[in-house]
């Protein structure tokens, strides 16, 4: 097990010019990361390959490994020509994960944004078939580098742990997997330990990130507060300090043999830096706490 960073928890420092994708990777080693997955907000990679050669060099003087690139995709588009135009997108960005030497990735299968009624279930059957096809040419299109390509449950239209295995299991590529997010399954109301019993025997890697939540009539006032699909309240939080039962995912995870890669996402109000820092800590002390 490797506990490390996505870089997007550190995006707040990213976006205001205070550090750099390539400073981000120094920070992780200094503080006892092992791992940097790549998410490329507030910098671009695919179109700036000597950055990327520089991100995968930094990587090897430092001593961190490149875990896992996530990016955002969506194949249910109006037109054949722009669903041929999303997947050759992608490939692209499936060539830059093999040149920066890495065998992870996640892309999604629809807009993260989306109107309420492209939620649904009925949407979501309807427009399954383009989703399938579409991880099919890039798992298929992967293959030939060993990278593994995964959906996460991520965006509301397929976060759910049942939709997540309706794709998976419809997609049937050997090298296509989950990225299993423990907290993402609150977005849609589903609770973290159910979602997670029952999509971590098909999770090639782990995201941790805590919550803070509210019931719908509890309106909690000011901050970075946004609504589940049920109209419930949620809040990033440093992991192990929100209203995720953290030790007990741990133990399920502990449990189940897997022994991959573990990567906090901090996406609260706190400072990013401090936040990162507690919260990798909290998860290795959780770690090392839990006995079988």
């Amino acid at each position: 097990m490797k506990i490390g960073l996505s870089s997007y928890s550190l995006l707040q420092a990213i976006k205001s010019g205070e550090m750099s994708i390539l400073d981000v990777i120094q920070w992780i080693a200094d503080n006892n990361g092992e791992h940097m997955e790549i998410v490329p907000y507030g910098y671009s990679l695919v179109d700036s390959l000597e950055l990327a050669d520089a991100v995968r060099e930094k990587a090897k003087e430092v001593g961190i490994e490149l875990s896992n690139y996530s990016m955002p995709a969506n194949f249910v588009q109006e037109t054949e020509s722009l669903f041929d135009e999303e997947v050759a997108r992608i490939k692209q960005h499936v060539d830059l994960v093999h040149r920066l030497g890495m065998k992870h990735m996640r892309h999604d299968v629809t807009a993260f944004t989306l109107p309420q009624e492209k939620t649904t279930i009925e949407w979501f059957e309807k427009n399954l078939h383009l989703m399938v096809k579409g991880s099919q040419h890039i798992a298929d299109y992967a293959l030939q580098y060993g990278i593994t390509t995964t959906i996460e449950n991520h965006g509301f239209s397929v976060q759910s742990s049942d939709r997540v295995q309706r794709v998976l299991l419809a997609v049937d590529r050997p090298n296509f997997k989950t990225t299993l997010d423990i907290g993402n399954f609150m977005c849609v109301d589903e609770h973290p330990i159910i979602g997670v019993k029952k999509n971590l025997p098909y999770a090639s890697l782990i995201h941790f990130k805590d919550f803070y939540f509210r019931a719908y009539d509890e309106h909690p006032g000011g901050g970075d507060w946004f609504t589940t699909s049920n109209g419930n309240y949620l809040r990033g939080a440093i992991v192990g300090q929100g209203d995720i039962d953290i030790r007990k995912i741990v133990k399920l995870i502990k449990e189940s043999g897997y022994d991959g890669y573990i990567t906090i996402e901090f996406e609260g109000m706190e400072e990013c830096k401090s936040a990162s820092r507690i919260a990798m800590d909290n998860l290795r002390r959780f770690w090392d706490e839990c006995i079988l």
